[in-house]
């Protein structure tokens, strides 16, 4: 009887996970592309301290979105557990905590965005110089920080795209892209780490498949559901 109610439940959870996903990219695209692309000046601290100054509104809400973002994490986390159980219960736990920690290091990691706001409140004892430079090095630790929540990500979409191709309740063709993605994020987060200056170049070709592999996901949840039938146990 347990196991009919928690089946029941499947595809509300999946339409939820959707909901969820389809704000996490969104939210993602705009607090973690779109504002720190039109804030941060790499290689010039002057020039992004002058533009959070300029934009400070613009500023603060993209770290309200991206926070938005990293909580709607934990409960996909969950849904995505129950979805994946029935495939392999140990390999849904894993999905789980990769989806759980890559949520918390990026968490950590945007307090670093907040330093240059409360920097630019009280900075009475620091020259212009020396408040541009701290502010900077917050946000390139922001970047490590995230880099480094990515690399989980990636071993998510990886174990994540194995149990939807194997589970077959969503098509096996998201399960494909979706491994595509999670590969791509971690060869991004390593190249960042082993050679940044390759990575700058490397990013429009990583992007593209993550974003088609987690779009495709969250479309495929929110129109078609899952699919009880093929459910492999």
């Amino acid at each position: 009887m347990k196991e009919q109610i928690a089946e029941a439940s499947l595809p509300f959870k999946a339409r939820m996970g959707g909901v969820l996903y389809l704000i996490i990219i969104i939210g993602g695209l705009f607090g973690a592309g779109y504002v720190p692309s039109a804030i941060v000046v790499h290689g010039d601290a002057a020039a992004t301290v002058n533009n959070i100054l300029a934009n400070e509104s613009l500023y603060r809400f993209g770290l309200g979105v991206h926070i938005i973002v990293v909580l709607c994490n934990i409960p996909l986390a969950v849904i995505f557990y129950d979805l994946f159980k029935f495939a392999n219960q140990s390999l849904s736990r894993l999905v789980m905590l990769f989806i759980l920690v890559a949520a918390t290091i990026e968490g950590v990691s945007l307090l670093n965005n907040f330093v240059p706001l409360i920097l630019l409140q009280s900075a009475a004892t620091m020259t212009a110089e020396q408040l541009q430079a701290t502010a900077y090095m917050h946000f390139l630790l922001h970047e490590i920080g995230f880099n480094l929540s990515l690399a989980f990500f990636g071993c998510y979409c990886l174990l994540a795209g194995y149990l939807i191709f194997r589970l077959g309740v969503l098509p096996r063709i998201i399960g494909l892209l979706l491994a595509i993605g999670g590969a791509c994020y971690l060869i991004n987060s390593f190249a960042n780490f082993l050679v940044p200056e390759f990575a700058v170049s490397l990013f429009p070709y990583i992007f593209i498949p993550c974003f088609f592999g987690e779009t495709t996901l969250c479309l495929s949840l929110l129109i078609k559901g899952v699919n009880l039938e093929q459910k492999v146990i």
